[in-house]
């Protein structure tokens, strides 16, 4: 895969030139994949890892078909960037604790999303304020296979699991979710420190790629007084 990694930055290294000189001018909307493909000579695969990485230098913000996004005290968050950083780049600042980033086994969850595989990357994060209290507790599960194999023992570049997804190959085409209210148990609580029943908004996520593959299965609780999810539609790559 080094080939192709090499392919995608190139082709993003190109469009970011031609976005900081003007080409696409403020507001426009990026060329179709279709025409992109064809100019690039590439599969639809690496152009979206291309625009997965202008979207994480900010370059693009990129809109899939209907869906939702969230917003902490009115900011909306890019998944591309990460809530730490984009918050930070928004004047909110915000600590990220990993509690937990190992390899696991969850039948359960491998029954559930139909994977015949029950090996998974476990990433669990809580998120505080500067007075240490938890926003947002997230628990992501991602397939431990192919290039992912391993990742815990290698680590994260930058503390981005995005990052790692893009490198691998692995670039989100589609997500479902589901968003409910529900009361804290007493380790959830703990962590966040919380009161245990206090109510938080749950959103259970799952993301995959063109193909239908499950690229990442992700379970959050959010501050209710400071998320929203919005609900948007349409599609397009825009500056």
């Amino acid at each position: 895969m080094p080939g192709q990694v090499h392919k995608h930055h190139r082709i993003a290294r190109v469009l970011a030139d031609e976005i900081r000189a003007g080409v696409h001018t403020d507001g426009s909307r990026l060329p179709g994949e279709h025409k992109l493909t064809r100019r690039f000579g590439v599969s639809r695969t690496t152009l979206r890892q291309a625009l997965q990485v202008l979207g994480e230098e900010g370059l693009i913000s990129t809109h899939a078909g209907i869906g939702s996004f969230v917003t902490f005290d009115g900011t909306p968050l890019d998944n591309r960037l990460g809530w730490t950083r984009a918050l930070a780049e928004q004047g909110t600042e915000l600590t990220t604790e990993t509690l937990r980033f190992e390899e696991v086994t969850d039948r359960e969850l491998a029954a559930e999303l139909g994977l015949a595989s029950d090996a998974f990357i476990a990433l669990d994060r809580v998120r505080r304020l500067a007075d240490g209290q938890g926003v947002s507790l997230e628990h992501s599960r991602v397939p431990a296979t192919g290039d992912l194999s391993g990742l815990p023992r290698r680590g994260l570049d930058g503390g981005s699991l995005n990052r790692a997804l893009i490198a691998a190959g692995r670039i989100t085409d589609s997500g479902e979710g589901l968003v409910s209210v529900r009361g804290l148990d007493t380790a959830e609580a703990a962590v966040l420190h919380r009161s245990p029943g206090e109510s938080f908004l749950r959103l259970a996520q799952v993301y995959r790629a063109a193909d239908g593959s499950v690229v990442e299965q992700v379970t959050s609780l959010l501050d209710p007084a400071r998320f929203e999810l919005h609900v948007r539609s349409g599609r397009g790559d825009r500056l």
